[in-house]
């Protein structure tokens, strides 16, 4: 199964440079093998990522997405001091919903294409 996941930093703050975005993938790659999922794809802007993720039916989405933003919050508050200027008083990076599409109608090349052409901060 594959799933398109966006997350959205809180407030929309435009806080992540490419070396914040290069620092996430690997960090969600972590944590989707711990899921035994696959990160297809991965980008973002300044204030959200995309990720295309292939899962398997055991592996409840929101499970997923809960550690996914979980852990990846708590290691770019200690791994990027400046960013917790952005955490403000709720202590989070992200905001608390998120986009989760299934994906089926789309070919999963396009969806890459997609998730590829977004506009990545230098």
């Amino acid at each position: 199964m594959h799933a398109h996941l966006v997350f959205v930093t809180k407030f929309r703050h435009a806080v992540f440079t490419n070396a914040h975005l290069t620092r996430l993938e690997a960090i969600f790659r972590d944590v989707c093998a711990d899921f035994e999922c696959e990160l297809a794809e991965f980008n973002g802007e300044a204030n959200h990522v995309h990720l295309l993720v292939t899962f398997p039916p055991k592996v409840a989405v929101s499970h997923l997405v809960n550690s996914l933003k979980g852990v990846s919050s708590r290691y770019m508050r200690r791994e990027f001091p400046e960013l917790e200027q952005h955490y403000w008083r709720a202590k989070r990076l992200w905001s608390g919903s998120y986009f989760a599409g299934s994906v089926g109608g789309a070919p999963i090349s396009v969806l890459k294409q997609y998730i590829e052409n977004q506009t990545r901060p230098t």
